[in-house]
C-alpha cells in the first residue's frame, strides 16, 4: 500500500538519501528521476516528501528558505561563525563577509570567539565589537565555560532550526563541536576510519538530531567538513544598495542621514559615519562595510 510522508533530509551518499521522520525514524531514498529533468537535486537540509510503495522514494522536495553552495546545505537557520581570538589572529572582513551574508540570506549569525586562555582582553575586545552590532556572542576557551551556555542556547534559541558552524582552519571549531556533542567524534572516527583503509572519499554534509545528542533539543546541527569562512569570499549574488541591511546595526541611523541616496562611505551629514565617529558603530565594522560596498560596486569586472 502506498504511504506519503513528509521529513528532513540528513544524509545522501552517491544517489542515495536518507531522510528522518518526526517521529525519529529514518529512511533510505532514491530522488525520482524527474528531477534531473527540473534541474532540481535534493539536498542537504532540504524538507521532503517520500512516497513508499515497495521502495522509498522522494517524490518532492518543499520550497527552500536558503540554499549555500559550498557545502551544499539547504535551510540553515543559525551560523556560528567562529574564530579564534588569536593563533590564527582573525581576519574580521572575511568574518563580517560571512556576518553579511547569513543576514541576507535569512540566517541568523552567532559569534563564537575561540582560544580565549590565549588572548583573554583581545577575546574581550572582539566580543564588544559584535555586540555592538546586535549579534549574539560567545567567548570560548580551555576550561569550556562556554559550552552549557551554547547548549542551551541551541535548546532555547535555535529549535526546529538547522545550526552550523563555520570557521577558518585552526581557530578550534572541531574541538568546540565535539565538546559540545561527543557523539560527532565517535560518528567522524568511523567515517574516517573507513577513508582510512584506501578509500578516496570526500566526506558529505550530514545533519543530527539535537534529540539524539546530548543535551537535546528540537532541531539539527550539521556536520560541515570544509565549512570554512573563505567558502565566501566571493559574495556577488546580491547588490551594493542591499548592503546597509546586511549590518543590523546600521539600521537606527539610515532614516537619519542628510542625503536620501547616502552610501554610508564618507558623505557629509551621514548618520552612519556619524555614529562611528561617537564610537556606537566600531571602526572595524565601518571599514569592512567600507571594503565589501567597494567589491560589489565592481561586480561587474568579475569573471563569472
Amino acid at each position: 500500500m502506498m504511504e506519503e510522508r513528509s521529513g528532513k533530509l540528513i544524509k545522501g551518499v552517491g544517489g542515495l538519501y536518507t531522510v528522518r521522520f518526526a517521529d525519529g525514524e529514518t529512511v533510505s531514498c532514491k530522488a525520482k528521476g524527474a528531477f534531473r529533468h527540473e534541474s532540481l537535486k535534493p539536498v542537504i537540509g532540504d524538507d521532503v516528501t517520500v512516497i513508499s510503495d515497495g521502495g522509498n522514494v522522494i517524490s518532492a522536495i518543499g520550497e527552500r528558505k536558503n540554499l549555500l553552495i559550498r557545502p551544499p546545505i539547504s535551510n540553515v537557520g543559525v551560523i556560528f561563525i567562529t574564530f579564534a581570538a588569536a593563533e590564527p589572529e582573525p581576519v574580521l572582513l572575511n568574518i563580517d563577509k560571512l556576518t553579511c551574508i547569513a543576514v541576507h540570506c535569512g540566517i541568523r549569525p552567532v559569534i563564537t570567539v575561540t582560544k580565549a586562555d590565549i588572548a583573554p582582553e583581545r577575546a574581550a575586545e572582539l566580543s564588544a565589537v559584535y555586540e555592538k552590532a546586535g549579534f549574539v556572542t560567545f567567548v570560548s576557551g580551555k576550561d569550556g565555560s562556554a559550552r552549557e551556555r551554547i547548549r542551551e542556547y541551541l535548546r532555547t534559541s535555535c529549535r526546529g532550526m538547522i545550526s552550523c558552524f563555520a570557521g577558518a582552519s585552526g581557530v578550534g571549531k572541531s574541538t568546540l563541536m565535539t565538546s559540545l556533542f561527543p557523539e560527532l567524534d565517535l560518528k567522524t572516527g568511523e567515517i574516517s576510519a573507513k577513508i582510512a583503509r584506501g578509500k578516496h572519499t570526500t566526506r558529505a554534509v550530514e545533519l543530527y538530531s539535537l534529540s539524539d545528542l546530548s543535551g537535546g533539543g528540537d532541531g539539527y546541527i550539521a556536520d560541515t567538513p570544509g565549512f570554512s569562512l573563505l567558502d565566501f569570499v566571493r559574495f556577488d549574488f546580491f547588490d551594493k544598495e542591499e548592503l546597509p541591511d546586511t549590518f543590523p546595526e546600521f539600521e537606527r541611523f539610515i532614516g537619519n542621514c542628510r542625503y536620501t541616496k547616502c552610501t554610508h562611505l564618507c558623505e557629509d551629514g551621514c548618520a552612519v559615519c556619524q555614529a562611528v565617529r561617537d564610537g556606537i558603530i566600531p571602526v572595524s565594522r565601518h571599514d569592512s562595510y567600507i571594503s565589501l560596498y567597494g567589491d560589489l560596486k565592481n561586480k561587474h569586472k568579475w569573471d563569472k
